[in-house]
């Protein structure tokens, strides 16, 4: 897969490639990660790529030559890519997209700055994404969160292709609760069931907390799906267990 992010700090950019699963990724081709700075195409000799807006109002607005310019080289550089802007306007980022997105040969991400885009150069950009309601300074951290989402979903980035299987969303639940040793630890043990070696009670055990930990924290999600008469049953289970223990 290749990805090519237009940006005004590139240097902040490939920080993401340097570490953890997406430097593994980079280092045995899974991924070709590259930046491509947005001043390289500014129209004026002091590299500026913003001015005032139209109509008057604070703040800056990118100009559409420059972006447009960074756009055309991208895709000449890496071929046929999805251009995907990063803006607080855009849908949010989910899991969900992640796994679209990791399907294709090639991504343009781009970054924007200041009060954002030049609306004219919206026929160039075929997607936009967002990582909440909220405003951060640009794209670039929405960049490389998209970046680290998409490419630990490429066959191979992981050590155990189940991980990303378990990952929370990808089922549309949040993911369940974790161990690993010591068995006891401040006075609190890992689960009996953990411990059991029976795979098929650990399974089900783990798709209830799974069940449960959305219902607790994000039921929103649940309202999304259509439950298996099983996940029903335990996510039963897991609300009667809860008020058992709040009413002790």
């Amino acid at each position: 897969m290749k990805i090519e992010v237009l940006t005004l700090f590139p240097e902040f950019v490939e920080q993401v490639g340097r570490y953890g699963i997406v430097r593994r990724a980079v280092e045995t081709g899974l991924v070709a990660l590259s930046t491509r700075d947005i001043r390289d195409y500014s129209e004026n000799r002091w590299r500026r790529v913003d001015d005032r807006p139209y109509g008057g109002g604070p703040g800056m607005v990118m100009e559409p030559g420059p972006l447009a310019a960074a756009i055309e080289a991208a895709k000449a550089a890496i071929g046929p890519a999805k251009v995907v802007s990063l803006s607080p306007q855009g849908e949010p980022l989910t899991q969900a997209w992640a796994q679209r997105l990791a399907r294709e040969p090639a991504l343009i991400l781009l970054c924007g700055r200041y009060e954002g885009l030049d609306e004219r150069v919206a026929p160039q950009v075929d997607l936009e994404l967002s990582l909440g309601d909220f405003v951060l300074s640009g794209g670039e951290l929405a960049a490389m969160a998209a970046v680290d989402a998409v490419v630990r979903l490429l066959p191979g980035a992981l050590g155990h292709e189940q991980s990303a299987e378990s990952d929370s969303f990808s089922a549309g639940l949040l993911d369940h609760p974790h161990y690993t040793r010591p068995e006891e630890w401040s006075g609190r043990r890992v689960p009996d069931v953990l411990l059991s070696g029976g795979h098929a009670r650990i399974a089900r055990w783990r798709l209830k907390q799974a069940l449960g930990a959305t219902w607790l924290k994000r039921p929103d999600l649940l309202d999304r799906l259509e439950l298996s008469r099983e996940q029903e049953k335990l996510l039963r289970e897991f609300i009667a267990e809860q008020n058992g223990s709040n009413e002790r």
